[in-house]
């Protein structure tokens, strides 16, 4: 680069080169503006890469599965024709795992049909299923684009905003009062007005509080159900996929659309400050020294780490800097990575339900009782858990006849009592002790076992507290509360300074929606 670019060429900086990062500077890059992305790590994609872990073996590094890659942001950067592959066949399958080897297999988008169920059960999920859908699609416009603004609303959003509540109507009297009644419960009343199998209960339960500070029985917990429901892959609502190359390939399809549409892209360059000049963004100071001038800066980090340490709480009013402070973001999950000298066999699992996505959350109490020791900063010596074999799919990831173990854990409470030093080793025997009750003889396969407790990831991803969405996905911290109030729309009082990361609306996940949705508000805004 220049020094006459380092000086000030460039319309737009951006902070931070994960998806939502790469997404935000491509959508910038299609309106012809020149735009640099600065990357603190060696390369791009943040959570979502695809690294090395042991000789030989490659994971994704903290997200595994794909289901909610926005279909706007597909479309906007032509992602299939940069090298993305969809399958749109309803995705992989989820098995419930079962001890005694009856196994519970949802098959399809999210549970289109059902193996090892009764009959009766089979037709009350169908039901249930229905419905959990029809409810997530009047909630889904509300995270597809920018939260509402009441105050200053636009036509185009007055208008989509009335569409919404259409649909509302369209669902009929009885319908739309189960929509507002169910609205705010907890995931385990929900389940047990219609469902009576433990094996489904516990993997809705799971699904519904994964990644939060949130048990089955905690109010609101429903909500993470919908929101999961909201997404989809393929084009399909509540599809997973486990894509060829793991996460790393999504962010190299962006990367690629990016570049292709004239985005810089500068890895080991971290940001040591946000210059602000007469109230509104001048540009960045690296941590080098370097200085690089602009008039419009998107920070795609965390939002605690972007206003506090970035700008400076001096440049802020005490009253957002004590919102700021207090969003509640300690992470509740942990990251194992596996490389196994041969592939596991799971009890009551086919190759078929192998290569989809295996849970460990036999019932909703379960999830629970593994919740509960959270709430006082310990772990539950039976963790419930989300394991995937992605080099059954993906060869490439690990050497011939060897294997790929990936495994998503909850609870791990950020702030562990006795210290994630010394529980570390605890949590992993723990996990590889239920691992091995539904897969014998796993522990004797282990070549290399990496553990990620939210310290890690903290440490390694830059993301504090180490959780994945940079900020709890609760009611009171989604729409335009999110991050806070009055930020809920990627405008900060830096005038010039934007959010676009996970921790602003609609939140985390590969989605790319906060991306493309505050590129948008820039060209809006025009920046």
């Amino acid at each position: 680069m220049t020094s006459s670019e380092a000086a000030g060429n460039w319309d737009a900086v951006v902070i931070g080169g994960g998806h939502n990062g790469l997404v935000a500077a491509a959508v910038l890059a299609k309106t012809g503006r020149k735009v640099l992305v600065l990357e603190a790590a060696g390369e791009v994609g943040g959570a979502a890469r695809t690294e090395t872990f042991a000789p030989g073996f490659r994971v994704s590094s903290l997200a595994h599965i794909l289901n909610r890659l926005h279909p706007d942001v597909v479309a906007a950067l032509d992602l299939e024709r940069h090298g993305l592959a969809i399958d749109r066949n309803g995705g992989a399958p989820t098995t419930v795992l079962s001890r005694q080897g009856d196994t519970l297999v949802l098959n399809g988008a999210y549970g289109e049909s059902l193996d090892g169920a009764t009959a009766a059960e089979a037709v009350a999920w169908r039901e249930l299923r229905a419905q959990l859908l029809r409810y997530a699609g009047v909630l889904k416009p509300f995270l597809s684009r920018a939260a509402p603004d009441f105050a200053g609303m636009p036509l185009t959003e007055t208008a989509a905003l009335a569409r919404t509540g259409l649909a509302l109507r369209r669902l009929g009297k009885e319908d739309m009062r189960d929509f507002l009644r169910m609205l705010l419960m907890n995931v385990t009343d929900a389940l047990d007005e219609h469902l009576t199998d433990d094996r489904l209960r516990g993997l809705l339960a799971f699904d519904a509080v994964l990644g939060s500070h949130l048990g089955p029985r905690s109010p609101t917990s429903l909500l993470g159900l919908y929101y999961r429901l909201t997404g989809e892959a393929g084009g399909t609502s509540g599809a997973q996929l486990l894509p060829k190359g793991g996460m790393g390939a999504v962010v190299k399809a962006v990367a690629s659309a990016a570049a292709a549409a004239g985005v810089t892209a500068r890895v080991g360059s971290p940001v040591a400050k946000i210059r602000v000049e007469k109230g509104r963004a001048a540009g960045v100071t690296l941590q080098s020294g370097e200085e690089i001038r602009t008039k419009t800066v998107m920070s795609a980090i965390n939002p605690r780490t972007t206003l506090l340490e970035l700008v400076g709480p001096r440049m802020l009013d005490t009253g957002l800097v004590r919102k700021v402070s207090n969003i509640r973001m300690d992470g509740n999950v942990a990251k194992l990575n596996l490389a196994l000298d041969k592939v596991p066999r799971f009890a009551g699992v086919d190759d078929a339900a192998a290569r989809g996505r295996m849970v460990v959350a036999p019932s909703a109490d379960r999830v629970e009782n593994a919740f509960n020791p959270a709430k006082y900063g310990a772990f539950s010596p039976e963790p419930v858990m989300e394991i995937i074999l992605p080099s059954l799919s993906d060869p490439k990831l690990a050497p011939d006849g060897a294997c790929v173990l990936s495994a998503v854990i909850q609870y791990a409470p950020y702030r562990l009592k006795e210290g994630w030093e010394a529980g570390k080793p605890k949590l992993l025997d723990a996990v590889l002790t239920e691992i091995e009750a539904h897969a014998p003889g796993l522990r004797q396969s282990v070549l290399h076992a990496e553990l990620l407790t939210p310290d890690d990831i903290e440490a390694r991803y830059r993301m504090p507290g180490g959780h994945w969405h940079h900020g709890e996905l609760q009611a009171d911290q989604m729409l335009m509360s999110r991050p806070v109030s009055g930020l809920g729309r990627y405008d900060t009082p830096i005038d010039g300074l934007f959010l676009c990361g996970a921790g602003s609306h609609p939140g985390g996940g590969v989605s790319g929606a906060p991306g493309l949705n505050a590129a948008r508000r820039v060209v809006q805004a025009g920046g």
